[in-house]
């Protein structure tokens, strides 16, 4: 039971890291200052926890790494947006 809390306590911090970054994006429409190798990296490792949370069935794996995928591919894609500008 411990480990399951643990885990859920894992995965609500990695979850939300980036959500404030996101939403600051919003509000400023500002990217310039990110680094895209940085977050295209990131991208892909969360793809990556994603398939080896959805191998091992792993639901608390699965659900954070999705959410946080989605996370991190709007700031890269606004990232790539702006380069387009």
């Amino acid at each position: 039971m411990i480990e399951l809390f643990i885990g859920f306590i894992a995965a609500f911090c990695t979850t939300i890291a980036f959500l404030p970054q996101a939403i600051r994006i919003i509000k400023t429409k500002e990217v310039e200052h990110l680094s895209l190798y940085a977050f295209l990296l990131v991208l892909v490792g969360r793809g990556s926890w994603l398939t080896y949370g959805i191998l091992r069935a792993d639901i608390v794996i699965i659900i954070a790494n999705l959410i946080s995928l989605v996370i991190t591919a709007f700031i890269v894609y606004k990232k790539v947006q702006s380069l387009h500008k």
